[in-house]
């Protein structure tokens, strides 16, 4: 029999999807059972959105920070020629399918007209006071159909009361002004940073909490899906979603939604654990830039297309949701650099994602339930039906036989997750050459799984192969693609001429090995030493390649959760004109570089023509074996 009058034969036959659909309520078989946790339909809606914005904007804009100290003025804010419609649109050129705004972040300036504390926007130059950062931002995506959330943080370093019951009684009200004044919101964002030191109105001290005896988030979470029901919160114990545990923008391999009852551990929250009492999935929080907020000296830093598209694999990829941060500049716009790389981005995955290659193909599965949960499901585009497998059958396979010619480099599975997580380990084989060959191997489906192969295959038929399962499958999608590569983005020094190029700086005389990290303008790669000792600095001499007036450099801690290395502590600068005579330029401590994590830009006491910048480091931030820092930069005074 040809392979043409074979497809015909199963085209006719119950493998069908028309007459899948046919199949009335009443001869339909009955479903499977759940199968340990499952997500809310709030939390299963939320798995469908895959990607959305995290905007970043605040006084720490203006300042050049990352955490704010909450002392400064409201008069700092003064955005130039701020678009909401702007930032709505690289979001939607992006591919995101949503926005979080931070509304307020550490510092405590709210972004609204809040009338709970003088320290909001009302008392900003912008729009003479009459602004509402957070009202324009939701009528923007309200015009532009995309789902609006909320960020607030819990912790406060501006309000006099942070720290005492009184603060409590100021959040939930402040909660209750966003979700009851700015429409609908597809989630509502919690930071974990909490407590710590502070202006609190004046005492300037560090206030330490019990972050869960303090907040009592069963109760705050309460009233979030009081107010707002379709709202998913992030990210305590009992809220519909975790952090993966770092801000890479890299999930587990695998990641699984579920997690322990007890609270947030930050080794199981990357990878999830099998079997967890909980529904409680990972969400990928990471920035288009290394810091949250902008910083003009960051703009060579914007992910690639490249990168982006790396992070979407391991993220959406891995069944989790990618929340990109995209921090505005000081026009209140979404930069131009980082407004083509978005939609280099997100042409690339609309196009990659935009034809199922497997639609023509004819499935068929070594066990079907029976009709409703035929093989053929899994082709339909319909994420609410599924293909499965009477309950005995845990390690069925299923087969796409391929229109000929059929070439594709990306595979994407689903699981109907309203059944739970029910594949524990699956593998994906191609017949080539009629030989049946083995491309890939995983554990965890989820949400989704995406494997993208390393060259394009056309083979003549594929199979999945559910090798785990402590239940039958329910296998929602068997999709096919081509990879659509993204347009390249020539990348930029800086949009801020104070920043000096850094391409021409070397390190002369290195701590330790591997000190041309510092210069290579990727803040993924890490030099590590060992950790300064008393009388035994960690220092680094760095030839600027000219002669300079420098004004200050910078220094980027790791952003990578490290568990042996910190970044330093203290510093001194000295600056030389011929490398021999040595003049003391700056001596500090980094603020809060341990936890905040963030550039900081240290200023000279003297700026004058230079050749060489020494830098010596005599302790880590925080005690641990080695130092480590990500990149050293530097600019010049305005002119």
């Amino acid at each position: 029999m040809t392979d043409l009058s074979r497809r015909a034969l199963v085209v006719a036959g119950l493998a069908t999807p028309a007459l899948a659909r046919a199949t009335t309520a009443a001869t339909r078989t009955p479903a499977p059972k759940p199968f340990g946790a499952t997500p809310s339909p709030r939390q299963w809606k939320w798995h469908q959105r895959e990607q959305y914005a995290f905007i970043h904007f605040s006084v720490n804009t203006f300042t050049d920070k990352e955490w704010g100290y909450g002392d400064e003025s409201p008069k700092t804010f003064n955005p130039t020629d701020f678009s909401a419609d702007q930032i709505v649109a690289a979001a939607k050129a992006g591919g995101l399918k949503g926005l979080i705004l931070v509304c307020k972040h550490h510092d405590g300036f709210c972004l609204w007209p809040t009338k709970l504390t003088e320290h909001c926007i009302r008392n900003s130059p912008y729009k003479n006071g009459q602004g509402d950062i957070v009202r324009e931002m939701s009528d923007a995506c309200a015009r532009a159909g995309l789902p609006f959330g909320v960020y607030l943080s819990p912790w406060d370093r501006n309000h006099p009361d942070y720290g005492r019951p009184g603060y409590i009684t100021y959040y939930r009200a402040q909660l209750t002004e966003l979700c009851t004044q700015y429409g609908k919101l597809f989630e509502v964002w919690f930071d974990g940073a909490n407590g710590g030191d502070g202006y609190y109105g004046g005492a300037r001290e560090t206030r330490k909490i019990d972050a869960p005896a303090y907040y009592n988030w069963p109760s705050i979470v309460a009233l979030v899906h009081k107010l707002q029901p379709d709202a998913c919160t992030f990210d305590p114990l009992g809220a519909d979603i975790r952090w993966v545990g770092n801000e890479d923008g890299v999930a587990g391999d695998p990641c699984w939604p579920t997690m322990p009852n007890h609270p947030y551990v930050q080794r199981e929250g990357n990878s999830g654990v099998r079997g967890g009492a909980l529904w409680w999935p990972a969400e990928t929080d990471v920035s288009i830039r290394p810091g949250w907020f902008f910083h003009a000296d960051e703009d060579s830093r914007v992910k690639s297309p490249e990168r982006l598209i790396q992070m979407y694999d391991e993220s959406v990829g891995r069944g989790t949701n990618l929340n990109l941060n995209l921090p505005p500049d000081r026009r209140g716009r979404i930069p131009d650099q980082d407004v083509k790389i978005l939609k280099s981005y997100g042409d690339a995955i609309r196009a990659t994602f935009a034809r199922d290659l497997a639609q023509g193909a004819i499935a068929q599965a070594s066990a079907v339930r029976g009709p409703g949960f035929e093989a053929a499901r899994v082709l339909d585009g319909n994420r609410e039906t599924y293909w499965s497998t009477p309950d005995g059958a845990t390690t069925p396979t299923l087969t796409l036989d391929l229109k000929p010619g059929t070439r594709f480099d990306v595979i994407r599975l689903r699981e109907y997750l309203p059944l739970g997580v029910r594949v524990t380990r699956f593998a994906v084989d191609a017949e080539i050459n009629g030989k049946w060959q083995q491309i890939a191997e995983k554990e965890c489906i989820s949400a989704q799984r995406v494997i993208r192969l390393p060259q394009p295959i056309a083979p003549r038929r594929v199979r999945l192969r559910i090798l785990e399962a402590p239940v039958c499958p329910a296998i929602s999608e068997f999709s096919l693609f081509h990879a659509v590569p993204p347009v390249p983005v020539a990348p930029i020094v800086s949009s801020d001429p104070t920043v000096i190029d850094t391409r021409a700086w070397k390190i002369v005389s290195p701590g330790a090995p591997g000190a041309e990290k510092l210069l290579d303008r990727d803040p993924g790669s890490i030099w590590t030493t060992p950790a300064p000792k008393a009388g035994a600095p960690v220092e680094v001499t760095i030839d600027l390649g000219t002669t300079t007036a420098l004004a200050g450099f910078s220094l980027t801690p790791s952003r990578h959760v490290m568990t042996d290395a910190a970044p330093p502590k203290r510093y001194e600068a000295e600056t030389s004109a011929d490398g021999i005579d040595w003049a003391a330029a700056a001596a500090g401590e980094f603020s809060n570089i341990a936890y905040a994590l963030s550039t900081q830009r240290i200023p000279l006491e003297n700026v004058k023509p230079v050749r060489y910048l020494r830098l010596r480091f005599t302790e880590t931030a925080v005690p641990e074996p080695k130092l480590a820092i990500a990149e050293i930069g530097g600019f010049i005074a305005p002119r």
